[in-house]
């Protein structure tokens, strides 16, 4: 006890100062303060199916070391006056479901160093996450179909347009949403059907981008839920079967795309010095006659003013065609067959091969 009259002391044993935060000494307040609690036990949830887990709600494809992490921070209760907090954890796997969690802990509270061990068991439990739960219903929001417009599509080339799905779901974020409920070759094209509406529209953009055509969008609803309307979108893309300097057969002539543009091609017509542009859907009627790696390249023996004389290459019989308006002299022509009949077709700068230089 304190001899002198007045002086402070120990609230719990009369012992003479220091003393620290509620008027205690040293051992009783030591005695009666805890730097942390932590629970015993504390269960987590990992979906049987995929293997994502469980977050305040929402599930996220994460590793056990951040598991272990978010289990510590969301259960550890420091004390509130605490300070100069530092956290060691070791976790130790009991058996598949369990994980002991020791944890090593260090604080300052009314400047004195506190340093404590716990442990926490970490129990797993089995659940089945949403985006599961839906694909196993066959849940979807969206259908995306790829067709083709002037000609129709090979197996590959519908391929190589599925393959950028790929390319996009690697872009975008960790969306559990973001899944393919079904998707096969249907007639004339290829269906794919997704669980978001925002993963067919991305990648709707993501084909305008990369090969040019349209895309039409179509709402239509199913239901009602928690009184809102439920629609799925079917969004139908149109890739163009012409590429660039292919021939294709358009109000009723024969025309060359040369150019994309936003919202189409820039077409010149062949059989006279013509350019216009035209919108994806004034091109929808357009027809493929020939693609550049069909065209003929040939010599011309004699020529004049309009006319070529060539060695025909299916025959080795000589023919005659009509030269190009812009044909220069001495250059080569590029032809193709069409109704049985040689056409001569005038040059674009896509036709030039590139000068290589010294």
């Amino acid at each position: 006890m304190s001899t002198r009259l007045g002086g402070e002391f120990c609230l719990v044993c009369g012992a003479d100062p220091p003393l620290f935060g509620d008027r205690m000494c040293e051992p009783c307040l030591r005695a009666r303060t805890v730097l942390a609690k932590v629970p015993e036990n504390v269960p987590w949830v990992r979906c049987a199916r995929c293997g994502i887990v469980e977050i305040d709600g929402k599930w996220e494809n994460t590793t056990e070391d951040e598991v272990w992490d978010e289990l510590l921070h969301r259960n550890l209760v420091v004390h509130e006056r605490a300070e100069d907090i530092q956290l060691g954890m070791e976790p130790v796997k009991v058996s598949d479901r369990h994980t002991l969690l020791h944890i090593q802990l260090e604080g300052v509270i009314d400047d004195l160093l506190f340093q404590e061990e716990h442990t926490m068991r970490a129990r797993m439990a089995n659940g089945v996450c949403l985006t599961c739960t839906r694909r196993a219903g066959n849940y979807f929001e969206a259908t995306v179909q790829l067709r083709s417009s002037a000609r129709r599509l090979s197996e590959d080339e519908f391929k190589r347009l599925r393959a950028t799905l790929d390319d996009v779901l690697e872009k975008l974020s960790d969306d559990p949403m973001f899944f393919i409920t079904t998707e096969g070759p249907v007639t004339g094209g290829y269906d794919v059907v997704l669980g978001s509406k925002g993963l067919a529209r991305a990648w709707g953009r993501h084909l305008i981008s990369e090969y040019g055509g349209m895309v039409i969008e179509t709402n239509s609803t199913v239901g009602r839920k928690d009184g809102v309307d439920v629609t799925r979108l079917t969004l139908l893309y149109r890739k163009p079967g012409y590429e660039i300097g292919d021939v294709v057969q358009w109000r009723h002539h024969m025309w060359r795309p040369s150019a994309w543009t936003k919202e189409g091609a820039i077409m010149e017509r062949i059989d006279r010095r013509e350019r216009t542009g035209a919108s994806w859907r004034d091109l929808e009627q357009a027809k493929v006659l020939a693609q550049r790696h069909e065209f003929i390249e040939v010599d011309f023996i004699n020529e004049d003013a309009t006319a070529g004389e060539f060695l025909d290459p299916n025959t080795w019989e000589m023919s005659l065609v009509r030269l190009p308006f812009e044909h220069i002299p001495g250059r080569k022509g590029l032809l193709i067959r069409q109704d049985e009949e040689w056409i001569a077709l005038p040059h674009m700068a896509i036709d030039t091969p590139e000068q290589v230089e010294d």
